[in-house]
């Protein structure tokens, strides 16, 4: 009987199918590559010995090694032999929120003494910025999301696979190779009342562009007005100025004002923990009751979208940042990397200079943070690739984190001889 039955309904199958096999998947087609991570494919493909790749977005050594800090080494052999196999607990979880909200709003915040923001753990600064993105489209279904023009590429996937539509706004000038406040200020006030905006709250990316503070408090009280919700993504606390206090002080300005906003955190960078994926989400609130129940929205979005993340990484975040003398180390290694990336954007600029080059390259040493948006046209960046083995994403964009004093001078050379003929 059951063979009679499989018999006639495996030829039904065969003939609502035309007597073919059903080829699942035929109809997905390769995704376009990452123009980021592209970039590092093409680098390790090259066997040159003078290759120099401009597009990582870690930080390296003068060798161009990656980096394990002081710091992370001390709090990985405190954590050695701990029982950390199981999820997170809510203890660590806890405290790594709460010392990651005191590197945004300053330890002494009123913001931490009322317990108004709801905080929790996500997958590095990229899991900060999803988690929020559904989050707006849940509870702001019909909001769309203004993004600075350029921002870094991952942004756009970010809110596009939320399904919140994008919008941008005036920011980089590429005559100055500066802030066009002019043009950011009038799209910030022609913007609906009540929009959703992303903003880079220090060492913006791509472009190494910052407002100045007295920018910043110009915005803020535009924000305020037009009641809008800055989201600041930072990814890079520490990299533009060496103060952690320092390059969170665009946040604050807007705390000040009495703006509501969201922050996204990660330690990928300025702790070199890329690997490990370790970030904050918080959102500030008008009270903790509110507070309260924004987080745990959060968390049932992370629930379904992860359940919990690595363990490991947040026990290495939470212990250097609870420890005083673990975090001075942190604080300390920060400034020494920011210093190193300076002091290179001088010595950059310099041979230029000093090669007799026609341009104006002011604004390698005006830009701060990781990147510098050099300027140079696509043609130019792939004659870089082709002609020097140098790579670099086809904005221009260079990782200041791939210059060493080894290979500086060989770099503006070759910038120079991709320049000079226009």
């Amino acid at each position: 009987m059951w063979k009679c039955f499989l018999t006639r309904t495996s030829r039904c199958f065969s003939t609502s199918a035309g007597n073919k096999a059903l080829k699942w998947w035929d109809h997905v087609a390769p995704a376009p590559k990452d123009p980021i991570t592209s970039v590092t494919e093409a680098f390790l493909a090259d066997t040159s010995p003078t290759k120099i790749n401009l597009g990582v977005g870690a930080y390296r050594d003068d060798e161009g090694k990656p980096v394990v800090l002081q710091c992370v080494r001390e709090a990985e052999a405190k954590i050695a032999g701990c029982d950390f196999l199981e999820s997170v607990s809510s203890a660590v979880s806890s405290k790594l929120v709460e010392e990651s909200v005191k590197l945004v709003y300053g330890k002494n915040s009123d913001v931490i003494k009322e317990g108004r923001f709801a905080g929790v753990q996500a997958l590095s600064g990229t899991g900060a910025c999803r988690l929020f993105a559904e989050f707006q489209r849940r509870f702001y279904p019909e909001s769309q999301i203004y993004m600075t023009d350029p921002t870094w590429s991952n942004h756009h996937n970010i809110w596009r696979d939320a399904l919140v539509p994008e919008r941008t706004f005036h920011y980089y000038h590429p005559d100055s190779k500066g802030l066009n406040f002019s043009a950011l200020m009038d799209d910030v006030k022609n913007a609906p009342d009540g929009s959703f905006f992303l903003l880079h709250p220090c060492a913006h990316n791509p472009t190494g562009v910052d407002p100045t503070e007295e920018q910043w408090r110009e915005i803020s009280y535009l924000f305020k007005v037009k009641n809008h919700f800055p989201f600041f993504d930072m990814a890079y606390q520490g990299f533009a100025s060496g103060d952690l206090d320092r390059d969170a002080r665009s946040i604050r300005i807007f705390v000040e004002d009495g703006n509501l906003i969201g922050c996204a955190q990660s330690f990928a960078k300025n702790m070199g923990l890329y690997g490990h994926r370790v970030g904050c989400l918080n959102v500030l609130c008008n009270d903790a009751k509110q507070a309260v129940a924004i987080k745990s929205q959060l968390q049932q979005i992370a629930r379904a979208m992860y359940s919990s993340p690595p363990v490991h990484g947040i026990l290495l975040v939470s212990g250097i940042l609870s420890d005083p003398n673990m975090k001075a180390l942190w604080v300390e290694e920060v400034k020494v990397m920011a210093n190193r990336i300076q002091s290179l954007r001088t010595t950059l600029r310099k041979s230029l200079e000093e090669l007799g080059s026609s341009l104006n390259w002011e604004h390698i040493t005006n830009q701060v943070g990781m990147f510098c948006f050099s300027g140079l046209t696509p043609e130019q960046v792939d004659r870089l690739q082709r002609g020097f083995h140098i790579y670099m994403t086809l904005d221009g964009r260079m990782s200041m984190a791939g210059v060493t004093t080894g290979n500086v001078s060989y770099l503006a050379n070759a910038i120079h001889e991709v320049t000079k003929f226009g």
